[in-house]
């Protein structure tokens, strides 16, 4: 585990593992700065973008906490200064992504006139489909307002990033709550179909998306 470089100034002061995490991650955005950085590194400029609603300022200090707390660090890029997990930072996709599975209930009512970025789906859709297996392993595309999620399921279970190479022959290009309710389990390929738009074979997306996934 990367050495942690600091106590955070404010603390609940108690020895317990959760309470000395939330110390580190609590306070409003880390989580959320975390989940933008767990597909990859970016820039300052594109953080601020992604994540919509969060001033200059707090971003800042934001990141400056986390780096400080050894969860995230700075390197240089193609591009120049980008931000990215340290190792420990990124075991944080685990207790993520089980919250994300406890949160799926309060996405049923619908997007509304909330802030969405389809990258967040990389995180989220391998969570709801925990458990998922492939064998041979498999890989179809989820097209969200014109980003490509790039899905593979195997043996071990479900992967995504945002890469649009290679491109998977079999594309469902459909509205996001579609695509988190199609992974949740609350809606069945042909609707989600239905409601979006599909290249390539619909039995390739059933063998992803099933409710009750067999052992393989």
């Amino acid at each position: 585990m990367d050495e942690v470089k600091r106590v955070p100034s404010r603390s609940y002061g108690q020895f317990c593992a959760l309470a000395r995490a939330l110390d580190v991650v609590g306070d409003r955005w880390n989580l959320l700065i975390v989940r933008e950085l767990l597909p990859g590194p970016l820039r300052y400029g594109e953080l601020k973008s992604s994540l919509g609603g969060i001033a200059t300022n707090l971003l800042t200090e934001r990141l400056r906490s986390l780096e400080s707390s050894a969860i995230l660090e700075r390197q240089l890029g193609e591009s120049g200064v980008v931000y990215a997990l340290t190792r420990w930072g990124s075991e944080l996709r685990e207790p993520m992504e089980a919250l994300g599975r406890w949160g799926a209930p309060l996405v049923a009512t619908g997007r509304g006139d909330d802030y969405f970025h389809p990258r967040w789906l990389v995180l989220a859709i391998p969570a709801l489909l925990q458990g998922t297996t492939a064998d041979p392993p498999l890989s179809v595309g989820l097209e969200v307002e014109g980003y490509l999620i790039n899905l593979r399921v195997d043996q071990t279970g479900p992967h995504a990033t945002g890469d649009r190479e290679p491109r998977p022959s079999t594309i469902l290009s459909a509205p996001p709550d579609t695509v988190v309710a199609l992974a949740a389990g609350a809606i069945t390929v042909d609707q989600a179909i239905d409601a979006g738009h599909l290249e390539g074979d619909a039995e390739d997306l059933r063998r992803v998306f099933r409710r009750n996934p067999p052992k393989t």
